[in-house]
């Protein structure tokens, strides 16, 4: 049955009048006429009761009426979703952070996206590495990804979001964890808390410049995977830790963040693949990029 027809024939079976469905419709009443016939001979039933003074749906036509306006219905959901999917106001997308980028920019994109884009439902995935991220956007497990380090794939288009200093992290009940601003040669005899070495970290090779620059080389290093952790083992008296300043927003008991009197930077960049990507994952980035800049 095409839809042209049930609606047609709902306007008819609304109406009870050639002329007034006609006219709803913006089309002649002939062809209205036609229109009905052309139905009634597609479904082998009489759907209307015609005299010169009333038409009536038959049981035939009473009984259609309720299929037809769900198949109206469905059909006019339908192309709403797909308008929505076609603007970006609707699908799924999934998006990985670094590990420095969970604690202030995940909940922000989160909060933003739910009042933002109630028809998108996001995936996200945070306390991630570098590489892992960049090989999921490859393999199209994520969609996005928020990450730090050189990005060397010609398949990903990368945008820089922000340029952030490096803090110290201090157990709260180090000498200088009450200083406004310290140099980070200060550190150069505590033991360091690091994310992983090489390539499975792009801060690792980040703090340890760092350190150079300021004439050092920690004394002994502990590699930690997760963000949190390596907070949590600065707390915990294993050493100290040079974080980006938005993990300050990790609050954790024990701990202090104390600015440096000449840190470096470091990048923070959103990646995605270069081709394929739909218009929710676009409103998205979109969003990523609108609240880091906020």
């Amino acid at each position: 049955m095409e839809l042209r027809l049930l609606r047609s024939f709902l306007a008819l079976a609304d109406e009870c009048h050639f002329g007034r469905a006609a006219a709803r419709l913006h089309v002649a009443q002939p062809a209205l006429s036609q229109q009905i016939k052309a139905l009634e001979r597609e479904l082998g039933v009489t759907l209307f009761h015609r005299s010169t003074r009333r038409v009536e749906p038959t049981e035939a036509g009473r009984q259609l009426t309720e299929y037809a306006r769900a198949l109206v219905a469905e059909e006019a959901r339908a192309r709403a979703r797909m308008e929505e999917l076609a603007t970006g106001r609707a699908g799924r997308v999934s998006v990985g952070f670094i590990g420095t980028a969970t604690y202030d920019v995940l909940p922000r994109v989160a909060r933003t996206v739910r009042a933002r884009l109630p028809g998108i439902t996001l995936d996200l995935r945070g306390e991630l590495l570098t590489p892992h991220l960049v090989a999921g956007l490859s393999s199209g497990a994520y969609d996005l990804a928020v990450l730090r380090g050189r990005v060397a794939d010609e398949e990903l288009r990368v945008t820089s979001l922000r340029s952030e200093p490096l803090v110290a992290v201090l157990p709260a009940h180090h000498p200088l964890a009450g200083r406004r601003r310290i140099p980070l040669e200060a550190l150069s005899a505590e033991p360091f808390v690091v994310h992983p070495s090489r390539s499975r970290s792009s801060m690792y090779d980040v703090v340890l410049a760092a350190c150079e620059r300021a004439g050092f080389r920690p004394v002994s290093l502990t590699e930690v995977g997760e963000t949190a952790t390596l907070v949590v083992f600065v707390a915990a008296g294993h050493g100290v830790a040079l974080v980006p300043r938005s993990v300050r927003s990790l609050r954790l008991d024990g701990v202090t963040y104390v600015p440096l009197t000449d840190p470096a930077s470091v990048d923070l960049l959103l990646a995605r693949r270069a081709r394929r990507a739909s218009p929710a994952v676009e409103e998205v980035a979109a969003v990523i990029e609108g609240c880091v800049a906020g």
